[in-house]
């Protein structure tokens, strides 16, 4: 895991120095005449250069406030930048396109001034800019309105008819911290109750901290009200936040904590199991056991219906052919931002949505909430609830 780990963390920060060194040649040097705002935006590129490649080891340097502080600053400026940067390459690259056109059909024309070569260069920049900042206030919006409801309908043909059109509301990828905190719990907690399912499912990256610091925001979870009850299972951040702490606190809510393990849901009349497995990858990366589907599955009988919270849609297949008929996933936030939305089907063979294997399902959701730039663009947050047909 190291070196997959230290090559990730190499590609963050080539990517964060190529970025900087691209906005201070577009937005700076191209536009700014003045050799003293140049030498102040290059100062603060380089801040915030080395705020991004450090920012772990800087966060867990500095006691919480200032922590938060920095966490917030620089997940805005993440954001930000990463917007401006795709903005400025969309229109310089459709500049080349044109010019490119140009120069193929129709005679060579005499060379351009300079001056006019500087405005269309700051006109460019200035577009970008504002296209940038545009897209950014509205992946700001996007991030913090209430997530779009998700309806589906999935076919179980071993489902009991005492539980015919069961639904189950998933919450996943809230990530309480920083940014999401008491008021926003309340708010989904309050259109989530008003799907009125039978059963929550909560899949896992609830947090990015302490119970300490975030207890107050997630105890909103208390307030979910539903037939069957709410089941949690954990996420790679609740890992880095503290599983086991998380599992204990959240009991105190009410909330069932399924680690590895199944519950029967229903009664004598019909039920169907509910299987929980930890996350996929955050056990394994703190020397912990992790996901385990043979131990959740253990004990169940193979023809009753099954259901599988699973953080990462990880595995998929594999459960399919143990007899899973449904796994309800998150993990992926669809990519949340652009351009990340055009690559995360590379990463990962389901990475959001409706997916099946044989007769069981997978769904992806694209999470409730957040992480890193508060902010979502071409992947809005969603509340997914499914129901479940004989």
């Amino acid at each position: 895991m190291l070196p997959r780990f230290f090559s990730f963390s190499i590609l963050i920060a080539t990517g964060a120095l190529l970025g900087h060194v691209y906005l201070y040649r577009r937005l700076v040097r191209d536009m700014v005449r003045s050799r003293a705002l140049r030498f102040l935006a290059l100062a603060v590129f380089l801040l915030m250069t080395l705020v991004l490649m450090l920012r772990r080891s800087l966060r867990d340097a500095l006691p919480v406030e200032f922590s938060d502080a920095l966490s917030v600053a620089s997940y805005i400026w993440m954001g930000v930048a990463l917007l401006l940067v795709v903005s400025l390459l969309v229109l310089d690259l459709g500049r080349g396109v044109l010019a490119l056109g140009q120069r193929f059909r129709a005679p060579p024309s005499p060379p351009v001034d300079e001056e006019r070569r500087r405005f269309l260069s700051q006109v460019v920049a200035g577009g970008a800019a504002v296209t940038g900042g545009g897209l950014a206030a509205y992946g700001s919006w996007r991030a913090f309105a209430p997530p779009m409801v998700t309806e589906v309908v999935l076919k179980v043909p071993k489902l009991p008819k005492a539980l015919e059109g069961l639904s189950i509301v998933q919450l996943t990828d809230i990530h309480v911290g920083p940014f999401i905190q008491r008021r926003f719990m309340d708010e989904l907690v309050r259109q989530a109750n008003a799907l009125k399912p039978d059963l929550f499912a909560i899949t896992g990256d609830l947090v990015d901290g302490d119970v300490p610091t975030l207890g107050g925001h997630v105890a909103a979870l208390a307030n979910l009200k539903s037939r069957f009850g709410s089941f949690f299972v954990t996420g790679n951040h609740d890992y880095s936040s503290g599983d086991e702490v998380w599992s204990q606190f959240l009991g105190t809510l009410g909330i069932q904590v399924l680690r590895n393990r199944h519950v029967r849901i229903g009664d004598a009349g019909g039920s169907l199991d509910l299987v929980g497995v930890d996350d996929w990858s955050g056990g394994r990366r703190r020397g912990k056991k992790g996901y385990d589907l043979d131990l959740a599955l253990a004990g169940r009988e193979p023809d009753r219906a099954s259901v599988l919270l699973a953080h990462q849609p990880a595995n998929f297949k594999v459960a399919a052919e143990k007899g899973v008929d449904v796994q309800i996933s998150g993990h992926t936030h669809g990519g949340q931002l652009v351009p990340m939305t055009f690559f995360i089907g590379l990463a990962w063979d389901h990475s959001a949505g409706l997916h099946q294997h044989g007769g069981s399902h997978l769904y992806v959701s694209r999470g409730c909430g957040f992480w890193g730039p508060p902010m979502r663009v071409g992947s809005p947050p969603e509340l997914v609830k499914l129901v479940l047909t004989a």
